[in-house]
């Protein structure tokens, strides 16, 4: 099956079924996170919002799968033209599984899709055990910086998971002031498209954070952007991220994480 993924969720997930081969074409952002689609000849197409239908169709997939928000024009054309499309909008981590689940099932490898899913419960559950009679630090994870956005739902579940408690509403837009008076024990960006690249010195100064908890004890973090925006697999490696930077005694630090520079601040 010829697969054209917009979705860098959907890369991951194919990758880690061992159907890599099927994508015929995927984003940049794809290839960002999924490092086996580079320089491999496929084609580099825009992204579920952007792209175009003349260019999905001229890789002549069999399905395409894609993320909220659509090209609804773009998908209109793709049905029109008698290829599948699976579109995925998830929110939880339950919405997670089922989706992989979901490109497991299409592509007919549906056994192979239930492991993946049971690997990724059992990673989250030794992790909770292994927090669960620890200190629960507040913990504030930002998905965006302009506007100030806290980060999604099954962030909020990860945060929970490695012991700690999420700040503030999911997904949900906030402010500078918010969150001074929040004042987390933690503060955690992990912007979407920004790879590890969040300015943290720059964004305490400018906000006027460095009064806070979390700066004043220099717990302020990036986690790049693919452990915790990509709702697949990779979110494993940036819940081990979320918790060492909550429990930095109980886990050794993995890859994927930046603590703030006090010299630059």
């Amino acid at each position: 099956m010829r697969v054209v993924s917009l979705q860098p969720s959907a890369t991951v997930t194919l990758d880690r079924l061992g159907l890599l081969d099927c994508v015929v074409a995927c984003t940049r952002y794809c290839a960002d996170v999924c490092p086996g689609v580079r320089d491999s000849g496929r084609v580099i197409v825009s992204d579920s919002w952007t792209a175009q239908a003349e260019q999905i169709l001229a890789a002549r997939p069999d399905l395409v799968i894609a993320s909220v928000p659509y090209q609804l024009q773009a998908v209109a054309q793709i049905l029109k033209a008698g290829v599948r499309f699976l579109g995925l909008a998830p929110r939880t981590l339950a919405d997670i599984y089922t989706d992989m689940q979901m490109i497991a099932g299409v592509m007919n490898a549906a056994e192979r899709g239930h492991q993946l899913v049971s690997e990724m419960q059992q990673a989250i559950r030794s992790v909770r055990e292994k927090t669960a009679s620890l200190p629960k630090p507040t913990i504030y994870c930002e998905e965006w910086g302009k506007p100030i956005i806290h980060s999604q739902p099954w962030v909020a579940e990860l945060v929970e998971a490695a012991g700690a408690r999420f700040v503030g509403i999911p997904g949900a837009h906030t402010g500078a002031d918010s969150i001074r008076a929040a004042d987390p024990d933690i503060i955690i960006a992990a912007w979407c498209g920004a790879g590890d690249r969040v300015p943290l010195e720059k964004i305490i100064r400018d906000r006027e954070w460095s009064g806070t908890k979390a700066a004043l004890h220099q717990r302020v973090y990036c986690i790049a952007d693919e452990l915790l925006n990509t709702p697949a697999p990779t979110l494993i490696p940036g819940l081990h991220a979320i918790a060492w930077a909550a429990h930095s005694d109980a886990f050794q630090q993995p890859p994927g994480i930046r603590r703030i520079s006090t010299e630059r601040v």
